[in-house]
């Protein structure tokens, strides 16, 4: 599909209906001067909305480069506070930031790199009861989203409104990149119909990423979203990009769209948005059965009064090498099945990770090979550094 074909009426209006200042003029100059840009494009761009999902790390890179060429009315859509963690990756920050809420920083900076463009900052969670009222009066979404209830959520919304969804993920050293437009070609659900089991795939908290990364793909899905706007180049629907940053490598793959797809397909199956955490299957019944969890209270009290038992983390070497919880014995949680026979079925466990989702994954899997005195840490480490011991650094 040419880019004409793909973004024939949009964005809405014509260029003509904008003009550039001498100020604009002067600051986009080296936009005009390239015959697929000039001042039709760039009037393209000062007419254009566009919304952003995240502003963490890939929104960072995407956040500053959309300002920078002057995408006139940008939605920003966050809610979380910026952490000291952040600052490794989501250059939107400052350490002065740290503490404040994400919309108002980035919200601010954003204003700092070009004053003719107008943000339009939204301090909520997406979900499913104010996304189509959100992404009604934008042209493109930009996904920089980080789990899969919110991919799902975003994907859907964007068929339902007729919004192209420019997609972008990261974890470690990998990243992809691709457009997913029901209308004009394959969705994200033609490519992974079901979202995986809860736990399967580590979040970046729990997996790490390298930092400069999604600088790397973020500003690749900024080039997307400018092209799409200028109507200029090859747009990526219908392909995927995979980039290794360990291999410096770009590989594509051609994406098909799914004729049973239950949402872009012709006959679709889903004409509403749903319960994306439901469909992601990470319900607290589901995860945290009745008596799985003790909290980090619990543990504190067990180990003050001199309760004999076993505290099993499933977390990597390289986090325990971060912080440890005194007393710990580690067995990573991909060596669980080869040495669970190691612990002593007769003792009391309690497992712990980063969070918590891994080592639900291994409670689930002890007790069902027998071991009946063993429980998960609820919040793992993190809430017992928050809760007990300060001194445990957070990470």
């Amino acid at each position: 599909m040419s880019i004409a074909e793909a973004t024939t009426g949009f964005p809405r209006g014509t260029a003509t209906e904008v003009e550039l200042t001498q100020e604009e003029i002067q600051r986009y100059s080296r936009h005009l001067i390239m015959p697929e840009v000039g001042m039709e494009g760039q009037k393209k761009l000062k007419q254009a909305r566009v919304l952003m999902i995240g502003t963490g790390g890939l929104g960072s890179p995407l956040g500053l480069y959309l300002a920078a060429a002057g995408v006139g009315t940008m939605g920003v859509v966050d809610f979380d506070v910026v952490d000291e963690s952040n600052l490794q990756r989501q250059v939107l920050y400052s350490q002065s930031d740290v503490g404040r809420p994400k919309i108002e920083a980035a919200a601010e900076r954003l204003r700092g790199i070009n004053r003719h463009i107008k943000i339009e900052p939204y301090e909520t969670r997406l979900d499913s009861s104010n996304a189509l009222d959100l992404f009604k009066d934008y042209d493109i979404i930009v996904d920089g989203t980080d789990n899969f209830p919110t991919r799902y959520l975003v994907n859907d919304a964007c068929v339902l409104t007729g919004k192209p969804n420019v997609y972008g993920s990261i974890f470690r050293f990998e990243g992809q990149v691709s457009i997913f437009w029901g209308q004009k070609g394959p969705c994200y659900r033609c490519l992974f119909a079901e979202p995986p089991p809860p736990g399967l795939v580590p979040s970046c908290a729990e997996g790490g990423v390298l930092g400069v990364l999604p600088g790397i793909v973020g500003a690749l899905q900024a080039n997307e979203v400018i092209k799409l706007i200028l109507g200029a180049g090859d747009p990526m629907i219908g392909r995927l990009l995979l980039f290794d940053a360990l291999g410096m490598k770009f590989r594509e793959l051609k994406l098909r769209k799914n004729p049973e797809c239950p949402v872009c397909s012709e006959s679709p199956t889903q004409t509403e948005l749903i319960d994306y955490q439901q469909f992601c299957g990470i319900g607290v019944e589901e995860v945290h059965p009745e008596g799985l969890d003790i909290d980090v209270h619990t543990l504190n009290e067990w180990k003050e009064s001199g309760r004999h038992f076993t505290l099993l983390d499933v977390r990597t070497p390289q986090e325990q090498a971060i912080a440890q919880i005194p007393g710990s014995r580690l067995i990573p949680v991909q060596e669980i099945p080869d040495r669970h026979h190691e612990l002593d079925k007769n003792e009391h466990i309690v497992v712990h990770c980063h969070h918590g989702p891994r080592s639900t994954q291994v409670t689930l899997f002890l007790r069902d090979k027998g071991y009946e005195k063993v429980w998960n840490l609820s919040g793992g480490i993190h809430d017992w550094s928050l809760h007990i011991d300060p001194e445990v650094p957070r990470y």
